[in-house]
Parts: structure tokens; sequence; C-alpha cells
């Protein structure tokens, strides 16, 4: 990656961390919530935390989640020493983008010329071992499917999602995971509510739609009481 998209990807995730930061509270007793995902749960988290202020201390993982590989290899980071309650999260968008070596780094997608990052098998194997870990801590798991691709996207086909979320589905449904279905909700998106044309990021707009539904998976998945100490 180059210095300036270094530098970019940086401040972006200091000011991601600070926004969670600020909704943990030492010493509360509200149930704790961890979001784990990409750029786009960058957007939603911080309409989550307004969602669910008094309800559970949310935080998001301090960096953007990239692949089912780059989650699994950081899980164990990611998770520390809290104990969860709920644990919601989701990897796809960036596993089944295609791209290019032949093109700069910092924008190398090309769904034409380029090779997908991670294939359909080895993205459900690592979803299989990221849900093994998870459960481990004991937290409600909530999983949320990718979101739609916009027909024209430089490194993403429309047909991979659905394969891709198809393939989430039933390993969810094995493991008794509960699942936010994101991709119907952002399919019936109008244009405004994307950030741009072609693109699979939404406006503050689309964001705080899809907050409702992650929301609301969190919400039916939060503890009736929890008891902390002090």
């Amino acid at each position: 990656m180059g210095k300036i998209a270094s530098i970019c990807r940086l401040a972006t995730v200091a000011m991601f961390a600070v926004s969670a930061s600020q909704a943990v509270y030492a010493g509360s007793a509200l149930p704790k919530v961890l979001i784990i995902g990409d750029s786009i749960s960058e957007g939603y988290t911080p309409h989550v935390v307004a969602l669910l202020r008094g309800e559970a201390e949310v935080s998001r993982i301090p960096e953007n989640g990239e692949t089912s590989a780059y989650g699994l290899e950081h899980m164990d980071d990611w998770l520390g020493s809290t104990r969860w309650d709920v644990i919601s999260f989701n990897f796809g968008q960036w596993d089944f983008c295609y791209h290019n070596p032949a093109l700069p780094e910092s924008n190398d997608r090309d769904k034409v010329h380029g090779s997908i990052a991670i294939s359909l098998d080895q993205y459900k194997a690592n979803l299989e071992k990221i849900v093994e870990r998870l459960q481990k801590t004991h937290a409600h798991l909530v999983w949320e499917n990718t979101t739609f691709v916009p027909e024209g996207e430089s490194g993403r086909n429309v047909e991979d999602a659905i394969r891709y979320n198809q393939a989430a589905q039933k390993i969810m449904q094995q493991h008794g995971v509960a699942v936010v279905d994101l991709y119907d909700l952002t399919k019936g998106f109008e244009p405004g509510l994307f950030k741009r044309p072609h693109n699979v990021h939404y406006s503050d707009e689309g964001y705080q739609k899809i907050a409702v539904a992650v929301a609301q998976g969190i919400r039916q998945s939060l503890p009736a009481s929890v008891h902390r100490s002090p």
C-alpha cells in the first residue's frame, strides 16, 4: 500500500476507534456489544451506538476487518479480554473483490483482469473457523450478510455477493447464528442512498437505514439482564 493510502487508512482507523470508545463507560452494567466488519460497518456503527444508547455499550474493532482470512488472523486481538455479550460480525465484500497486481495497490480493483481475493471454498472454511472461535466467547452471535453490489462496480460481481451470502447462510444456520439480511435491504435502496454510483458504500442516510436493521438484530440478542461488578 502506498504511503498516502496508509496514512489515510490510519486516520480512518483512529477516527472510528475514538467514535467507538465514546460508547464505552467503565463500570457500566449494560451489555457489551462488539461489531466486527469492513468499512461498511464503520459507516453504520455510530448510528448503531446512538440507537442502542442506554441499552448496550457498543464498540467496534479499531480497523477495517477486510477479508475472512484477515479476520481469522486478527480475531484474538479484536476480542481481547472483554466478556462480550453480543458479537455482530460480517465478512464478504473484501473476499469476493477482484484485484489486479498490475495496477497501483491503492486502486487495483479489476473484475475483468484481476483475481478474486478469497475463493468461495476458502471463504466457507474461514467462516467455519471464525464462528467456532466466536462461540468460545459464549456471546450471542449476530451475522450481517453482505450488502448489495451495484451494477458497474469495478471490482465485484453482483452474482458473487449472492453466492457468498448463500454459503454463509448455510453455515450460520448450522451453527444456530442469528442472521440480519442486509442484502435484500440495500438491494432496494434508491440511488441517493449510495455514496456514489457503482459503489458499495453509502451516504449517511443510507448508513442510518442499515443501522436500524443492525441495531434491531443486536437488540433481539441482548441478554434480558446482566449483572456486573462495579
